[in-house]
């Protein structure tokens, strides 16, 4: 043997040791459940959890199960495009950081199996009856994802632990990387057969029989789901590196350490805002397909129960995006020619401070009925106008831009153009602004003349708008600044504590986003396990109060954070 493959013995080893783990906890996942029902007896639909409550119970482990799934997915992402821009480049810094984060999530995916396989008993002990029908009409579905779970963790461990045997051979490593993500998307378009089948079902008659396997797959949510939770993912892996990247700045001793984790701060955050800025035409995307499958379901979603959530939602968005640009505006402090962007914070301060206020300004009114009459109605005479959605969308639109100007500034701050045509390039940079900017409001307010499903499909064409400006800035730019001159340098390190929390808080908050969302997502089925095929019997089918829900949701990402600083404390020591 080579003296190669006798290095990649020890990787191959590690795999083998992983799919051990995975099998045994799969296994001993079986055991339960036959040794439970045997003992608690069969027959029966649903069994109650004293003082807890099954549904409770099954709220908070699949929520922190699904947090750290996506963990597994999107930092892999953010570890293997890292990778590739550090061999392209030949710079170590981005090597030394991709094989920071693989320590991360080789020691989540113990973390993660062990709550899959918790999951998977109590939902076949406390829901037997809603578990048996799905396995019936999913069972080819489970035993791939068990495959791709295998061969996830095998690639996984064969990524992490062969970094030093495959230093001199990057491509294969890359690949390695690359099939790695290929089995964590796979996986994440499998769950979301079933989840978007409760949802949306299809494939089955009026009795629930199955009469299409594919069409029981592709369901009205399943791809915008897919699309979804794939760019959430992407957002929610880079807000995690980048937190991760600010506590060890906190926590570093020397001004080396610091400047290191600085840029891995930054770096994690420019990917974090890479998939926060199409996630909402995602979400859009998502909300359409439930609008057409049920207009009911779509109508409950935005305008019923769920609106007072959507409340809450504007103002944890708002929140990350004053995070965000915040972070980005201190960030400039320590880059010499920056400061002739400044005059520019106040202005872009002031449109994300105008547009949050509409984007949260509900459109009626919890009022007293002496206040409805002082009012002249549910609804305020001046801020219900900007309560409708057509308002809400373009203000988020406009959010949008304002963050991606910040970034854009961000990154020419110690730059200066060196082609004859630089001023004519910022002209026309200005121009696309103003264009792009008006064909949105017009659209905006032309949206309060016509009926609700031209509006819907006038938003769709400020979110094709939105992007064709980005594209466009992007292209002038990049020819723009592709020669540069250096302007001055980038003290990396120099940066104010405060900046770190603001990181730390898009973490948090992000992560609190998706918990919210998934509620939402999951509670317009109401009463049914699978709406309008199976309907929910138990004794706690009915939708909690919003206070009981958000406690719940918070609950499980306090359970989330305390396991990943548990996985930063062991990265930090080495052990793993």
């Amino acid at each position: 043997m080579t003296s190669e493959g006798s290095a990649l013995g020890y990787p191959f080893l590690k795999a083998l040791k992983g799919v051990v783990k995975i099998l045994a906890i799969l296994a001993i996942s079986y055991l339960a459940i036959y040794l439970l029902n045997a003992l608690l007896g069969d027959g029966v639909d649903y069994r109650n959890l004293p003082i807890l409550g099954s549904r409770n119970l099954i709220w908070l482990v699949a929520q922190v199960h699904l947090l750290l799934g996506a963990f597994l997915l999107g930092v892999p992402m953010f570890a293997v495009t890292v990778e590739l821009i550090g061999w392209k480049k030949g710079d170590g810094r981005f090597d030394r950081l991709a094989h920071d984060f693989t320590r991360l999530f080789t020691l989540t995916g113990t973390i993660a199996a062990i709550l899959g396989g918790i999951l998977l008993v109590s939902l076949f002990i406390l829901y037997p009856g809603f578990s048996g029908y799905m396995r019936s009409i999913y069972s080819p579905t489970w035993h791939l994802y068990i495959g791709l779970v295998l061969g996830e963790v095998i690639s996984m461990y064969l990524y992490y632990y062969s970094w030093k045997a495959l230093e001199g051979r990057k491509g294969m490593h890359i690949l390695l990387g690359i099939i790695l993500n290929l089995f964590g998307i796979a996986i994440v378009f499998v769950t979301d057969i079933w989840v978007a089948f409760m949802m949306t079902p299809g494939g089955v008659d009026e009795k629930g029989n199955l009469v299409s396997m594919w069409d029981a797959i592709n369901t009205y949510a399943w791809m915008p789901l897919n699309i979804h939770r794939l760019i959430a993912n992407v957002a929610f892996g880079g807000s995690i590196a980048a937190a991760y990247g600010a506590y060890r700045f906190l926590s570093a001793g020397d001004d080396e350490r610091r400047a290191y984790y600085d840029w891995m701060g930054y770096i994690g955050n420019f990917i974090a805002m890479v998939g926060l800025i199409p996630l909402p035409f995602a979400g859009y995307l998502l909300a359409m397909e439930i609008y057409a499958f049920n207009e009911q379901m779509g109508i409950s979603m935005m305008g019923g129960t769920f609106s007072w959530l959507w409340f809450m939602q504007a103002v944890i968005i708002g929140a990350i995006f004053l995070a965000a640009n915040y972070y980005l505006w201190t960030a400039m402090e320590k880059i010499e020619g920056a400061e002739r962007y400044r005059g520019y914070r106040k202005y872009l301060l002031l449109v994300i401070v105008v547009c949050y206020g509409v984007w949260l300004t509900p459109h009626s009114l919890v009022a007293t009925v002496e206040e409805a009459r002082a009012l002249g109605g549910a609804f305020h005479p001046v801020l219900g106008v900007f309560g409708v959605m057509a308002a809400k969308i373009t203000a988020v639109f406009f959010l949008i831009m304002a963050t991606f100007l910040s970034f854009m500034l961000y990154r020419r701050s110690d730059k200066r153009p060196t082609v004859s045509w630089a001023g004519k390039g910022n002209l026309l940079q200005v121009l696309l602004l103003i264009l792009s900017a008006g064909a949105i409001i017009f659209l905006g307010v032309y949206g309060y003349f016509v009926p609700a499903a031209v509006r819907i499909r006038m938003s769709m064409a400020q979110v094709v708008i939105v992007f064709i400006f980005m594209v466009l800035f992007l292209i002038i730019e990049y020819f723009l600044y592709r020669n540069a001159e250096a302007v001055g340098r980038i003290r990396w390190g120099d940066m104010p504590g405060r900046s770190q929390y603001a990181l730390i808080f898009l973490a948090i908050t992000f992560t609190w986003l998706m918990g919210l969302m998934g509620y939402i997502r999951s509670g317009i089925r109401k009463f049914w396990h699978i709406y309008g095929v199976m309907p929910d019997r138990s004794p706690q089918a009915y939708l909690p109060a919003h206070g009981v829900s958000t406690f719940i949701i918070s609950i499980a990402i306090l359970i989330f954070f305390l396991l990943i600083s548990l996985v930063f404390w062991m990265a930090r020591e080495g052990r793993h």
